[in-house]
């Protein structure tokens, strides 16, 4: 009536194919093609073999500085590693200064530890643009330990080696031997080549972690930007209980830290967005922190603050570096529960930020040869009184976003540290630590930020957002330490529920093609009454193999094999008692009276064997009805077919329950196949195969499987299950010779 034309739908052309091939089982397949058998190498065959040519490369890939060396670009490169170290140097200064406030060290040792663990990685590290040196995270962890072993109030713990020594040596002395310890953890974890153990720390649970370490940063910089005197408290709680002592004496905050905080605060935050949004168009970002920094020494040293407004500032810096020490082996014993979350977590980030630069710089990292390098860096580093050493985010964004090519740009950053540690140090003693604690909180912000992935992760994965929220809340209220072991516990658990329920699915041919879908999912699709196809996506295991069971046929065809031999027994008494008789119509119940199920419970081993007929003058049809109304659950599978392809392995305990169903499921008459290839070599060297579960289940293809159950059970069209959309004429399965099928 609108005169309107109608909209033409473009239909697409869609290429065909089509191939010609026998029908393979995997019995078949394995005659007609041969195999090749592999033989694994031994350690002495490459012992044997290794020749000088291998020696060199594994004793290069111990000193990889040596091959990026080789390939150095003098004149292209030198100049951006000079700049970008300078740059890097300066803030490394800053951070080694504020983040020793965290570990409850004196400001100075944090300059040790961005200078030794810097020259070590230089040389074994794999990454050419991560910066070494103290990360906020891993200082809290060891400030929880100091103040654990060397509380603010209160006697130190009783630890031979501390006598005649001062609260800030003793504190020293545990901060130096939990990082050798946590230094030893990483290196044999690097030597045993177990570098992979980080992969259990995921993106999420990484997430979560930083995010509450970073709200315990924050809550212990409040005191240096309030001027409070609130003594360092660790274990469950502790934040509570800090939060607590800032709050009772409030009233007693310095207002010339306050004010010098929030103004450094609002001046760093605003040039780091400055330098975000136009980074494309500044050559080098504005290095604000080093310019308040500076800044704030120039004006506490004028106007005197320390004196004249009671701020606590740095103070002394010591001219040059202590002399080595040995680590107490007395700490290593109380400390060694919290080294190990440290030497992980320590690597992990480490780990996760040099895999970016590597994949945006196009070059390769070793995990193991990382854990070497820093486990190195933590060992020689806590030898000069350097507390734990990983890569600070920030710092490293420094280092590469000036223009840092190779770790050149690290070992000239530790040369601007050595600078400042033998000759300039004096010029940062009149430094309010109310400016690097307020240097801290500003770069907590992208830490903080991380909060905003928790709806995402809601509407995408909640499993992975309860991991989140729990190891944060956990890390938060227990301690870092405490909380790191409750997320990883809440993960593994994740894994393991999902692993054990995994989301099987009963597939459906696409009609006309060889494809396989979810039955559930498409409109199109064919299958013939009494074949199911169930699709396990997992491995299956000892955890998972009972869910599987009960959930590949929807009934318990133990039950119907029991009650197929009880029914049995009844005939076979009935016809004994001559109450039953064979007739032309089959059996026919003589007898008029109320007949009594076999309750004989003298054997009932004998009900979970294969019915045997060959006493009975006929085979019973336990699908038809039985006379004597003898009930018998009915079976409406005839085929079974299981998709293992995704199947990766089963152990001992899965291959048992396997064979169990299996044999429940052939003695109650339903045919299995089963569609494997990685787990088939495995069940021949388990001897799985035998009388009843034989190797010619196996299948190349499901459409192999399907094609073979059509030719044994020929589909008739009042039997035939078609969405209602399609004809029985569009079903393409054609007719099935014995030599070979096309589709």
């Amino acid at each position: 009536g609108t005169g309107a034309a109608p909209l033409k739908t473009k239909r697409v052309k869609m290429k065909q194919y089509m191939v010609t091939r026998p029908l393979y089982s995997e019995d078949a397949f394995a005659d007609v093609h041969e195999k090749i058998h592999r033989h694994h190498k031994t350690v002495r065959h490459h012992v044997k073999h290794c020749d000088l040519k291998r020696a060199k490369n594994a004793a290069l890939s111990l000193l990889p500085f040596i091959g990026w060396m080789r390939i150095y670009q003098l004149k292209e490169w030198l100049l951006s590693d000079i700049v970008s170290g300078v740059s890097t140097g300066l803030v490394a200064v800053l951070q080694g200064l504020a983040y020793s406030l965290l570990a409850s060290l004196p400001p100075w040792y944090g300059l040790f530890t961005a200078f030794f663990p810097v020259i070590v990685y230089f040389f074994l590290g794999t990454s050419r643009h991560i910066s070494v040196g103290a990360f906020p995270v891993l200082s809290l962890m060891v400030g929880a330990v100091v103040t654990r072993l060397v509380p603010d109030e209160g006697p130190p713990v009783n630890i031979t080696g501390f006598e005649g020594l001062t609260s800030d040596e003793q504190r020293v002395m545990v901060a130096a031997s939990v990082t050798f310890l946590m230094g030893i953890m990483q290196l044999a974890m690097g030597l045993l080549q177990v570098g992979f153990i980080v992969m259990y720390l995921s993106d999420t649970l990484v997430s979560g972690f930083t995010t509450a370490a970073a709200v315990h940063i924050l809550v212990s910089q409040l005191k240096f930007v309030l001027g409070l005197v609130v003594p360092g408290l660790s274990g469950p709680l502790s934040i509570v209980y800090t939060l607590e002592k800032i709050f009772v004496q409030i009233e007693k905050t310095n207002v010339c830290d306050l004010v010098t905080s929030i103004l450094i605060m609002v001046v760093v935050f605003i040039v780091k967005e400055i330098n975000d949004r136009y980074k494309a168009k500044l050559p080098v970002p504005i290095p604000i922190e080093v310019i308040m920094t500076v800044i704030a020494c120039g004006v506490s040293y004028a106007f005197n603050f320390r004196v004249n407004y009671k701020v606590d500032v740095v103070g002394r810096i010591p001219v040059g570096y202590e002399s080595p020490m040995g680590p107490n082996m007395q700490i290593f014993g109380q400390t060694a529960v919290e080294a190990f979350p440290m030497a992980i977590v320590g690597f992990a980030v480490a780990f996760s930020v040099a895999k970016v630069y590597s994949v945006k710089h196009d070059y390769i990292i070793d995990g193991n040869q990382e854990l070497i390098a820093f486990g190195a860096s933590n060992i020689i580093g806590a030898a000069f009184k350097s507390f734990a050493a990983s890569t600070a985010l920030s710092r490293s964004a420094v280092q590469e976003s000036t223009g840092g090519k190779t770790q050149i740009a690290g070992l000239l950053s530790a040369l601007i540290v050595m600078v400042v540690t033998l000759a300039i140090g004096f010029l940062l003693e009149p430094l309010p630590k109310s400016v690097l604690g307020a240097v801290v909180i500003v770069n907590l912000k992208g830490m903080l930020m991380q909060i905003r992935e928790v709806p995402y992760l809601w509407r995408r994965d909640r499993p992975d957002c309860v991991v989140w929220l729990v190891t944060c809340l956990a890390s938060i209220l227990l301690g870092l330490d405490l909380g790191l072991a409750v997320g990883l516990g809440i993960e593994l658990l994740t894994v393991v529920f999902r692993a054990q329920f995994p989301r099987c699915s009963v597939l459906a041919n696409i009609t006309g093609t060889d494809i396989y879908k979810e039955r559930k999912d498409y409109m199109s699709i064919y299958e013939p009454q009494g074949v199911k196809i169930f699709r396990i996506p997992s491995p299956i295991f000892f955890a998972n193999i009972d869910f599987f069971r009960g959930k590949l046929v929807g009934f318990n065809p133990l039950r119907v094999l029991r009650k197929r031999n009880k029914a049995l027994r009844t005939i076979r008494k009935l016809l004994k008692k001559g109450e039953l008789q064979m007739t032309s119509k089959g059996l026919l119940l003589t007898s008029s009276g109320p007949i009594e199920e076999s309750e004989d419970e003298s054997n009932m081993e004998d009900l979970d064997q294969p019915t045997d007929f060959k006493d009975l003058p006929v085979q019973v049809n336990w699908n038809s009805e039985l006379p004597a109304n003898i009930q018998v659950p009915r079976v409406d599978v005839h085929s079974l077919i299981l998709d293992f392809s995704a199947v990766s392995f089963l152990d001992i305990s899965a291959l048992k329950g396997l064979k169990a169903a299996l044999k429940e499921l052939i003695r109650v008459e339903v045919e299995v196949y089963i569609v494997a290839s990685y787990i088939l070599k495995k069940l021949h060297s388990c001897m799985f195969f035998d009388d009843e579960v034989k190797s010619s289940m196996f299948f190349l293809t499901l459409h192999d499987a399907m094609l073979h159950i059509l030719d044994k059970h020929p589909v008739n069209s009042e039997n035939t299950k078609v969405s209602d959309k399609i004809k029985s004429k569009s079903l393409c399965f054609p007719q099935v010779s014995e030599s070979e099928t096309k589709f």
